[in-house]
């Protein structure tokens, strides 16, 4: 029937319409660059705006000064703090600070969401329109007509769903120590501290360290007052200058 042509119809262009949607919003995931949620917090004593000569050494457990993730990880922050006016020493003696770096990544989290879908359907005739022709024949008449009905449509239900997503926790650590005390006194004195945190879904400590690196860059040796909060892009700049790359700044987030 006419009308049953028309609602099918109807469907047809809904389904249309969402399978559009749908494209749209898998092509700008697929274009969106990977960004980091950086947290920086630092703080640094009065002494440390005059301690610009380092070395650096791994801290982390059973990591030396050759391991080559700590050497791939110690470059980035070599360039960072470079841009900083910091000066790698020749060596340890000559040096007025000692440099830690750590580094580390949590165990997965798993996180589990339910979310609703809503379901479209034809709630009813919004309108009808008649076609029709009247043929005539020595005094009778006959009428022959075509109702052409216009359904309406709208969300009549929900559908429940379930996803799963996981994340990880991300962190870099360098603490700065006075090597004239320590050579004095015998004693370790710390100048300046800076903890940088990231929690998302990488697993992949290589390709999160330079993002933060880069987003701590600029308060290396300094105070912040608090924890800072700083999004940055993995293709930005500010990360393709940590890498040997390019140039760039990451940006606070306000």
């Amino acid at each position: 029937m006419p009308g049953e042509l028309t609602a099918r119809e109807g469907q047809v262009n809904i389904c249309r319409f969402f399978l559009v949607i749908l494209a749209l919003v898998v092509a700008s995931g697929c274009a969106t660059t990977p960004r980091f949620r950086v947290g920086v917090d630092s703080i640094s004593s009065d002494a440390a705006p005059r301690k610009k000569t380092y070395v650096l050494l791994p801290s982390n457990k059973d990591t030396s000064a050759e391991d080559l993730q700590f050497k791939e990880f110690a470059a980035y922050v070599h360039r960072a703090l470079g841009s900083q006016g910091f000066t790698v020493a020749p060596s340890i003696e000559q040096a007025d600070i000692t440099i830690f770096l750590a580094y580390g990544i949590g165990d997965p989290q798993r996180h589990q969401y339910t979310y609703a879908v809503p379901l479209w359907g034809q709630t009813g005739v919004s309108s009808s329109t008649t076609y029709g022709t009247l043929s005539t024949y020595r005094g009778f008449g006959t009428y022959s007509g075509t109702t052409t009905y216009t359904p309406t449509y709208a969300i009549t239900g929900y559908s429940m769903g379930a996803g799963e997503y996981t994340t990880y926790f991300r962190f870099l650590l360098l603490d700065a120590y006075d090597l004239e005390t320590f050579k004095k006194e015998n004693k370790l004195v710390q100048v300046w501290k800076t903890v940088v945190t990231s929690t998302g879904s990488s697993g992949d400590l290589r390709r999160v360290v330079p993002a933060l690196v880069a987003a701590s860059s600029q308060y290396l040796g300094k105070n912040t007052g608090h924890k800072m909060e700083v999004v940055i892009e993995e293709g930005s700049p500010a990360v393709a200058e940590i890498k040997g790359e390019g140039a760039g700044s990451a940006k606070p987030l306000k």
